[in-house]
């Protein structure tokens, strides 16, 4: 099938590569040229586990002309919504580009289906997508079809999330829109779900709500678990092995970051508020999540005084495997620490880059050089960081690694 895919972002490079390897005829269009020469010579711009050695063994076109789209039979669109200070999602991406596709609507005599792929509030698809498209003097469900299809790629995992998925989800305007992409993705052997365009945009949201539900509640557990002398792994342990609970997400810590969950569960909240409801266990997990982040820097303060001290972070990364820093809990600790006068010095083996673009005032250093701090935080657990020895030093640990309990002071944060 020939699909097009906007843009080039995380979602949309391993989309169309991964469409790619499975023999489709792919073109993704991005105005940014550095990233499209970078795609063209096997080299990808963003760090994803696998995907510079995809892109050097596929047939994949890159191009910053749109009007590349009018030959696809349909076009994805895998444009960021990123939230404003406020949580309010930004749409001015996703509307840019649905008016350029309006215009190779307008100008194409054949039939092709437009198919969100953003995360995005529910009723978007319909409430803004579709009236722009339809500008083009076309009617959807007519003379192009609409489709809502929710991605639930792991970053670190993308690639292997995308080729063995538990569900497809595709929401559709009418069925001969859902036909098409039922067709994309027929090799798949999975459920796939065929539902209407605000449920898809629904369920998206409402599976990171979950999981966002599962880490916070495992983590309020094992804060009550510490003052009671309990190990919170070996409750969850015992609660993994009722099949209803599961194991998944049940690991205590700092909490969770990324720019998925705490993006989409913010947008929840925001788009019930719309509805006047007040989404009460929403607000919770995300006041909750923030808390439990400064739960290490409380910690670290019955054991040493902050001002003037140098506090070692061991990982800045929102989880290991990535170099995203977006919402990580590193940033809502160093904001804390500094507020107490404490010097900062950080180690993340692919982080350390992208978070000196927020923090270009703390030390970026060799994880020894972080060791000989006054005290240690582990914020991401880096497999690497299982071997340290952590002998003779203050460590408040974050993520639950065994060999950091050899320190001369341990402080689990929810054990």
């Amino acid at each position: 099938m020939k699909v097009a895919v906007i843009v080039a972002g995380y979602v949309g490079l391993v989309t169309g590569a991964c469409f790619a390897k499975l023999g489709n005829e792919v073109v993704i269009i991005d105005i940014d040229e550095k990233k499209l020469k970078a795609i063209n010579n096997g080299i990808s711009p963003i760090y994803e586990e696998g995907l510079d050695e995809l892109l050097r063994q596929i047939c994949l076109e890159v191009s910053s002309d749109y009007g590349k789209v009018s030959a696809s039979e349909t076009v994805m669109l895998c444009l960021g919504t990123p939230s404003d200070e406020n949580g309010t999602i930004v749409l001015d991406y996703m509307i840019e580009a649905s008016k350029r596709i309006a215009e190779m609507l307008r100008a194409r005599s054949g039939y092709s289906v437009v198919t969100v792929k953003s995360t995005v509030p529910p009723g978007t698809t319909e409430e803004v997508v579709i009236p722009i498209l339809e500008t083009s003097g076309k009617k959807a469900g007519q003379d192009f079809g609409v489709c809502m299809c929710p991605e639930f790629l792991r970053e670190g995992k993308a690639i292997y999330d995308f080729m063995h998925p538990a569900r497809v989800v595709i929401g559709e305007y009418d069925s001969q829109s859902g036909d098409v992409l039922d067709r994309l993705y027929q090799d798949f052997k999975v459920p796939i779900m065929r539902t209407d365009l605000k449920t898809a945009e629904m369920i998206k949201l409402a599976s990171n709500a979950y999981l966002a539900t599962k880490i916070s509640f495992i983590n309020e557990i094992g804060n009550l678990c510490k003052r009671l002398g309990i190990d919170v792994y070996e409750v969850a342990r015992g609660m993994a092995l009722d099949d209803r609970i599961g194991s998944q997400f049940l690991n205590a810590g700092v909490g969770f970051g990324g720019s998925c969950l705490p993006k989409d569960l913010i947008m929840l909240i925001a788009k019930a508020k719309e509805t006047g409801y007040k989404p009460a266990i929403l607000e919770g997990i995300a006041n909750f999540n923030d808390a439990q982040a400064l739960r290490m820097v409380e910690l670290l303060k019955k054991h040493l005084t902050l001002r003037g001290a140098t506090i070692g972070l061991l990982g800045l990364a929102f989880k290991p495997g990535t170099d995203d820093v977006r919402d990580s809990r590193a940033i809502k600790i160093v904001e804390a620490l500094l507020d107490e006068g404490a010097r900062v010095r950080a180690y993340d083996p692919l982080a350390a880059d992208n978070f000196r673009r927020l923090f270009p005032q703390i030390e970026y250093a060799s994880k020894e050089a972080v060791l000989n701090s006054d005290a240690i935080l582990i914020v991401t657990e880096w497999a690497e960081f299982k071997d340290i020895d952590y002998r003779r030093k203050i460590v408040i640990d974050g993520r639950r690694i065994d060999k950091a309990r050899e320190a001369k002071i341990y402080e689990g944060i929810g054990w």
